[in-house]
Formats: structure tokens, C-alpha cells, sequence
């Protein structure tokens, strides 16, 4: 019995200046959404990113995204660039991290360079495990006439980053405050499914206060 031969596609990759015509006026909103946030939280294997702000002034400069991380509380600080890897923005993420305070630090680039990656496995090396620095490649594809999908690729992170984080889980779960709002959540998603309202679509539990939940037209949520 012969099978038929399937039609596909070509995956091609999209010049990012054609998704987003610009740094701080397209792709930090873009990202600041939580369902965007989500998406890059599952590419560095956290839960999940509250957004704090976006544009956030740090002395005379001003950080692109400010988020925490729920189950931890931690300050996570994300930049964002366009363009190959620099030394200002190198300088930028320092800077900010500092100012903020941050704990996870997250530069989001269109390519790394060699020296630059290499910096960053620097900086997780010689640091304490209470920072994690994060390189990560973005770019967004189509297949024939589809619209753009963003990838994320993270090419450099902590060694310990994956033990971390159970820890981190394990300690979130023992908290009375995030079993209460895990327990809470928990609860109105059942209810919710019952009465046909909108609900949270996401694998993780929800483990803070803030349950976002998408409505109406793509890229609105609440």
C-alpha cells in the first residue's frame, strides 16, 4: 500500500526589522505582555515573569523590562537588542543590574558575538548562585504566507541553573503565602471551566497574586 506524498513548507527566517520596526517602540511592548513573558519564561525553564515595569530609570538611563520572578520574588532585569551583541549594552546590563538590584539577567539580542557569550559565562562563574545571567538569541520565522512566530534560543545561562530552580520550587511550594494563592487559583479554574469564563493557559501553576488571563483580540489580556 503506497502512501501519499505530504505538500510542506519552508521554514524561513524573517529580518527582525520587518516584526518589529524598533527596539523600544515595537519589541519591548511586545514582550512586556504576559503572554510574551510566559513565552520567554519557558525558554530560560522558570514558571513564570511578572511584569514590574517597562522603561524603568535607572540613574540617568532607564532599563527596558523589570520583572520578578513569582515563586521567588527575585528582581529579574531584561534587555533588549536588535542588533549583534555590543559593548554598550554590555556595559547597560551591568549598570541596570546594579541599580536594580536584579538577581536574574536577561540580554536578548539578535546574535551573540564569541567574546560576548563568553562574558556572560564569565559573570556566571564568578559570581554567587544568587545571580543568573542569560544570553538569549532571538528571531522570528514563517512558513510560505504564515505570520511571523518569535523563537527564543537561550546560548548561555548558569552551569547549576536547572538545579536551582528546584530548589526554588521546592521553597515556593513550603511557603504558606504561594500554597494559598496556588490553592486560590486552583479553585477558580474549576469554576471558571464550569461557567465558560476565561481561564489561564499555561503549564505551570500559578504560585503570586497575579493570574493573567488573555481576552478579546490577540494580544490583549488581563
Amino acid at each position: 500500500m503506497s502512501g501519499s506524498i505530504p505538500s510542506l513548507g519552508r521554514l524561513t527566517t524573517m529580518d527582525l526589522r520587518e516584526v518589529w520596526s524598533s527596539e523600544p517602540g515595537s519589541f519591548t511592548p511586545w514582550l512586556a505582555l504576559p503572554e510574551n513573558l510566559q513565552f520567554l519564561a519557558e525558554a530560560l525553564g522558570m514558571p513564570g515573569l511578572d511584569l514590574v515595569g517597562t522603561e524603568q530609570a535607572v540613574d540617568i538611563f532607564s532599563a527596558d523590562i523589570v520583572a520578578r520572578a513569582p515563586d521567588t520574588g527575585e528582581t529579574v532585569l531584561i534587555e533588549n537588542q536588535l542588533e549583534r551583541s555590543d559593548h554598550t549594552h554590555l556595559g547597560q546590563i551591568l549598570t541596570y543590574a546594579a541599580g536594580l538590584d536584579a538577581a536574574i539577567i536577561v540580554w536578548i539580542t539578535r546574535k551573540f558575538t564569541d567574546g560576548h557569550r563568553a562574558a556572560l559565562d564569565w559573570l556566571n562563574s564568578i559570581t554567587t548562585e544568587k545571580f543568573a545571567f542569560f544570553g538569549v538569541e532571538v528571531d522570528a520565522v514563517k512558513i510560505g504566507d504564515s505570520i511571523p512566530a518569535p523563537r527564543f534560543v537561550v546560548i548561555a545561562r548558569p552551569n547549576d541553573w536547572t538545579r536551582r530552580l528546584k530548589v526554588a520550587a521546592a521553597q515556593s511550594e513550603a511557603t504558606p503565602d504561594t500554597a494559598a494563592y496556588t490553592s486560590f487559583w486552583n479553585g477558580y479554574d474549576e469554576k471558571a471551566r464550569l461557567v465558560g469564563a476565561p481561564i489561564r493557559i499555561a503549564a505551570s501553576q500559578v504560585r503570586s497574586s497575579n493570574y493573567y488571563v488573555r481576552f478579546g483580540t490577540v494580544g490583549r489580556s488581563t
